[in-house]
């Protein structure tokens, strides 16, 4: 008992230091839940990295880039679309929130939901990226069900 005291008073006047920007966002929630985040990369238009998390943006999706895109028009939309949002985080103060993601029970956060991404929002100044490239026609909007997602649009049609 006694050596389990004494690691729990390590453990505490440790703080948790060097478990790197992951941790210290966690440490800094803030109550209305939204995450303080360091830094945030961008990986394409609907996705990106903060710390050693990979966040899926939800309620809106962009084109697909590279291999995954289905004809050049929206692998072309896919970069402009990435370009947008890292723009957007470049120039503005940031609200990175975790939320639950549309997936059946037990699998999030593994690679049968969202390839093991985790979900999330992002605001920049107060306003949400979704809406933001939504606006400017780099993506639809994209709200998923409890458990499933909606097909996704054809960028090649339009």
């Amino acid at each position: 008992m006694e050596l389990f005291v004494i690691i729990g008073a390590i453990l505490l006047l440790w703080g948790g230091s060097s478990l790197g920007p992951v941790s210290s966002a966690l440490r800094n929630q803030a109550p209305s839940g939204w995450l303080e985040s360091v830094r945030i990369d961008i990986i394409d238009g609907d996705s990106i990295r903060s710390g050693r998390q990979v966040y899926r943006l939800v309620g809106f999706n962009t084109p697909e880039s590279g291999d995954n895109a289905k004809c050049p028009r929206e692998r072309a939309l896919a970069a402009e679309a990435t370009r947008r949002l890292q723009e957007l985080v470049a120039g503005g103060e940031l609200d990175l929130r975790r939320v639950r993601c549309a997936c059946p029970p037990g699998t999030e956060g593994t690679g049968q939901c969202n390839y093991g991404r985790l979900c999330g929002t992002l605001k920049v100044g107060g306003r949400d990226v979704g809406t933001i490239l939504i606006a400017e026609g780099l993506a639809e909007r994209y709200a998923c069900g409890a458990a499933s997602c909606p097909p996704r649009r054809n960028w090649c049609l339009s």
